[in-house]
């Protein structure tokens, strides 16, 4: 966890939203992906995937002019962090998330947390329940996803941290294709209810909490209270089509109920009763 999420909203809807003051989602940085990323970077994504890139709001200053006040933007990073010092971008796809418990403390996670903390707009993300009762074709736990996402509607903001990575190989380092931009979501324990689904969630930062995350005069020790536990009540889950579990899947229809005769071995994560067939 968090290993997918539905980034559905357009470039200039989150500008609005997180009042940025730059959008610089037209300039994306290189990929580290084989294969052009479907739907392009920047498009709304119904099964945002590792080592894809995704809309993320931080606040930087210019590199060329250091006396420039940092302002708001809205970038399109790759998630899967990369410290500045790996010798490659292959570990990526595992440093997609950052655990609270260590992430100042790890030496991956700690310079990005004094100055590179950054939001990441989601409808909501998904997690898979592993059946009480209900093995699959391999003698595991059936696995069914879920998608959660605020009881009020509104973009869930996921706490996390960006870097910067220069391909040693690259003989212009001033290139933009010579740099690889990532990101990381922090998480921390699922609260109650949610902890029925997976004992893991993203830590979402509330509208009041944004400019102080965002800052990066904010020295660590002073935002590290913003990644302490929030009040339970915030978002609501519910079962969908296991289609998501496919990268190669997409569109609105993920986001859709499955129907309660379609569910086998499945616990309702707010009242943990039986949903659907017992299997």
């Amino acid at each position: 966890m968090c290993g997918r999420y539905a980034a559905t909203a357009n470039p200039d809807e989150l500008v609005v939203e997180f009042e940025v003051e730059e959008d610089r989602t037209a300039q994306a940085g290189r990929s580290v992906l084989a294969a052009p990323q479907d739907p392009p970077p920047g498009r709304p994504d119904h099964n945002m995937a590792p080592t894809k890139q995704a809309p993320v709001v931080l606040t930087r200053g210019s590199r060329n002019d250091p006396s420039e006040e940092p302002r708001r933007q809205l970038r399109l990073l790759t998630w899967g962090l990369v410290p500045s010092w790996s010798k490659d971008t292959k570990g990526a796809a595992r440093m997609i998330n950052a655990r609270v418990e260590s992430v100042a403390d790890k030496p991956a996670f700690a310079r990005a947390l004094a100055t590179r903390r950054c939001l990441v707009p989601a409808r909501g993300w998904y997690e898979w329940q592993a059946s009480p009762t209900v093995v699959d074709a391999k003698g595991k736990p059936r696995k069914q996803p879920f998608f959660t996402s605020r009881v009020d509607g509104t973009t869930v903001a996921m706490a996390g941290l960006y870097e910067f990575w220069r391909d040693p190989a690259a003989a212009d380092p001033d290139d933009p294709r010579a740099w690889v931009t990532t990101f990381t979501v922090i998480t921390g324990p699922a609260e109650p209810g949610l902890d029925r689904i997976h004992d893991r969630q993203p830590l979402v930062l509330e509208r009041n909490e944004w400019e102080t995350w965002l800052d990066p005069g904010t020295p660590a020790a002073d935002v590290l209270p913003l990644l302490d536990p929030h009040p339970p009540g915030r978002f609501t889950a519910y079962p969908v089509s296991r289609e998501v579990s496919s990268n190669r899947s997409n569109g609105a229809h993920l986001l859709e109920p499955v129907p309660a005769e379609e569910l086998v071995g499945v616990v309702d994560p707010m009242t943990g009763a039986a949903l659907g067939g017992a299997g």
